[in-house]
């Protein structure tokens, strides 16, 4: 039976098939934890937190998805997969997509209105993202 990342792979659709990779998973975990860690300083602008925190859940969500031995053609949806690779619901997800919108607007149109609660939501969204991705093994299946 095909899974419904399978039904994501094709000549046009966001994934296709790659087997895991122990380094690049590795790296993606060092680098999402590390830029995790900084989002987390209140010192920092909000700008610059946001950034970090939302960099962080790209790279641990993209872990999660590699894992399973995928690899996506495009940005969104390593966090579209979410409920798929880790099992987190819409508590996690929405926050991301809410996010990726509010990255996008920033980057390509100069707007970035964020406030305090926007980082909190998607420094915890992160966190259970991390959270979950520490109970799984170490390394790839």
């Amino acid at each position: 039976m095909h899974s419904n990342l399978d039904k994501l792979c094709g000549p046009t659709k966001p994934l296709r098939p790659e087997p895991p990779d122990a380094v690049e998973y590795q790296g993606l975990i060092r680098s999402g934890m590390a830029r995790l860690a900084d989002a987390a300083k209140p010192d920092l602008s909000l700008e610059s937190r946001f950034d970090l925190a939302y960099n962080a859940a790209h790279a641990l969500s993209l872990a999660a998805l590699r894992r399973r031995g995928y690899r996506p053609s495009q940005r969104y949806i390593v966090f579209q997969v979410i409920p798929e690779t880790l099992g987190l619901g819409p508590e996690v997800w929405r926050v991301l997509a809410m996010c990726h919108d509010l990255r996008n607007r920033s980057k390509y149109e100069g707007d970035l209105r964020i406030d305090a609660r926007v980082v909190t939501d998607l420094l915890s969204a992160c966190q259970k993202i991390a959270k979950t991705l520490a109970t799984l093994k170490s390394t790839p299946p």
